[in-house]
């Protein structure tokens, strides 16, 4: 599986894409049969665990999925770590909401650069709070102003301010089950809260290039002792601290 011409032009025009690829499904009933065992086993991360290879890190197996680091590659070269996860469970009727936010304003990667892979565990729909994003919002590479929203009905607290962007300007990103976007660390997105009926599990792969450096002097707690796995190539800028997966796993 490889990326089209066209769907890289929009990756760089746009900062995300959807691209014409399904987790296999032997795959994809093997995230969701985790997803819940996990939710079950953890329902103070019902909403959203941050740092999910710190949780569990056979999690990291499912970037082995045949095509995605193919994909990634065309994105962000061919040497990459996984070094974070992500796990959305957004329930049935009272999911909570994301608010605006650039991924960068959270990490300590230096130069910033990340291609994050999420994953429609369940159909991703307006109703049941989809992703959505402001398309070409990662183009001047520049993280805007954020504020700290510690509202409990949030998945995350910190937010872009009202006048670093045109919600006008938004769209959904619309995935049935098994269906993946990809988005850039610079891309402005969030999702409403879910009022549906039919619960949103996304989980997300964080994929680094092995150029940037991830700085655990800078991290917050929850990053800094982190899993950092190599998963393709080697490191580029001689300063990871990139563990093999054989070694994780």
């Amino acid at each position: 599986m490889m990326l089209t011409e066209e769907e890289i032009n929009q990756y760089k025009t746009d900062g995300y894409i959807v691209p014409d690829y399904r987790i296999p499904s032997e795959i994809l009933d093997s995230i969701d049969a985790k997803t819940d065992s996990f939710i079950a086993k953890n329902p103070q991360f019902r909403d959203n665990c941050s740092a999910l290879l710190r949780q569990d890190i056979s999690f990291a197996n499912f970037c082995f999925a045949p095509g995605v680091l193919d994909m990634a590659s065309q994105l962000i070269g061919p040497d990459i770590a996984l070094w974070n996860m992500s796990l959305f469970g957004k329930p049935a009727n009272d999911g909570k909401a994301t608010p605006w936010h650039q991924d960068g304003e959270y990490w300590p990667i230096r130069p910033l650069a990340t291609c994050s892979v999420w994953v429609a565990v369940d159909q991703s729909s307006e109703e049941n709070g989809c992703l959505e994003v402001i398309p070409g919002s990662h183009r001047d590479k520049s993280l805007r102003e954020h504020q700290h929203n510690p509202s409990d009905d949030l998945t995350l607290h910190e937010e872009l301010l009202d006048t670093e962007f045109d919600s006008k300007q938004a769209r959904k990103v619309l995935l049935e089950r098994g269906q993946i976007s990809m988005h850039d660390v610079f891309l402005m997105h969030g999702s409403q809260p879910n009022r549906s009926n039919k619960r949103r599990r996304g989980m997300t792969m964080r994929l680094m290039p092995t150029t940037s450096h991830f700085d655990r002097s800078i991290a917050q707690e929850a990053l800094a002792h982190h899993p950092l796995m190599l998963v393709r190539g080697g490191d580029k800028c001689g300063k990871n601290d990139l563990q093999e997966p054989r070694d994780l796993l």
